[in-house]
């Protein structure tokens, strides 16, 4: 693996760690406060875009890192809904 794929990577990593938490703190918190449901929703899209757009140019950090990215969107999006339904409740 050349330099520029281990720093590729890297960053991939440190980016899904840093939303993997902010996911999880929604998640233990129970809360919605200073989140949009909106916020998911552009990230699922755009997340889709990326990975398509990743796998025409052949470039499997972004692919991979982009499909990590939906997951987590997807993921939010459902703490989010879970959330907002205990606040109501």
């Amino acid at each position: 693996m050349d330099p520029a794929d281990w720093l590729g990577w890297s960053a991939s990593a440190v980016l899904l760690m840093t939303l993997g938490r902010q996911v999880y703190v929604q998640w233990r918190e129970r809360s919605t406060i200073g989140l949009s449901s909106w916020l998911f929703v552009g990230q699922v899209t755009a997340s889709v875009g990326f990975t398509v757009y990743s796998w025409m140019l052949d470039n499997w950090v972004f692919v991979v890192t982009n499909v990590a990215l939906l997951v987590t969107a997807v993921v939010g999006q459902l703490i989010f809904r879970r959330n907002r339904r205990l606040e109501s409740s």
